[in-house]
């Protein structure tokens, strides 16, 4: 195999010398948010935060599961994972500004939920439309199997509740970082990964991320283009068996 990782590494570094070189090119920028106008939207549960669980006490429970019972998860849990995983957390000068760090306040990573058990829910495949803070169904379905063999076979992601698919819209990113927009893309998903996991602790649920997939076949579960925009990542959660 190449070595296209080391490359990249190296010509995407920064210093004083080629730092000025990056302009941001502002006509190139795509929409912050991403919304199907033409499907069926489930509006979220008002947030209601979980009882008082200390920082602390959820970094020390927190660790990956792998089993998961039968038990569903609820809307209002639901509702709770996805605002505390990316949500809009304020708005300032007009601004929204969500629970996750980005590079740049770009956002460019998207969100899309597997529905395997949830109560009230069809299962099926979801889009979190973060502004409006709603589910846009994109299909209902078992996608079980699926999304368990798209994940190098880790029946993980049959077993959990939810599934949550992070993909990432590369160009609003580039726009103005250039090929750089990879590095903070991929740490994007990384804080949004650890919301999730601790807000699941708090939530008595328990997650697994997981970086091992087959890119194309998840992109063909979202029906995505795997160029512009693609699957990077992905958590399972649930009742800890």
């Amino acid at each position: 195999m190449s070595n296209f990782g080391d490359l990249f590494h190296q010509q995407t570094k920064y210093s004083p010398q080629n730092i000025h070189l990056q302009r941001p090119d502002w006509t190139a920028q795509p929409p912050l948010y991403k919304q199907y106008q033409d499907c069926p939207k489930i509006k979220l549960e008002p947030l209601s935060p979980p009882p008082k669980l200390s920082l602390d006490k959820a970094l020390r429970t927190r660790k990956s599961i792998r089993s998961f019972d039968e038990t569903p998860i609820t809307m209002a849990q639901l509702s709770y994972l996805l605002w505390a995983a990316s949500g809009i957390q304020r708005t300032e000068a007009g601004y929204e500004f969500r629970t996750a760090p980005s590079a740049g306040a770009l956002y460019p990573i998207e969100t899309y939920v597997i529905a395997n058990n949830i109560e009230n829910l069809q299962p099926g495949l979801y889009h979190y439309a973060v502004i409006n803070h709603h589910l846009e169904q994109l299909e209902a379905a078992d996608y079980r199997r699926r999304i368990a063999e798209a994940a190098l076979g880790q029946a993980v992601c049959a077993a959990a509740a939810a599934v949550f698919v992070f993909s990432a819209i590369f160009q609003r990113s580039k726009f103005k970082y250039g090929q750089r927009a990879y590095r903070y893309i991929y740490l994007d998903a990384g804080h949004i990964a650890q919301n999730l996991a601790l807000a699941a602790v708090s939530l008595s649920l328990g997650s697994c991320q997981i970086g091992a997939l087959y890119d194309d076949q998840v992109n063909a579960i979202l029906d995505i283009d795997g160029k512009d925009e693609s699957a990077i990542y992905i958590s399972a959660v649930g009742h800890p068996a």
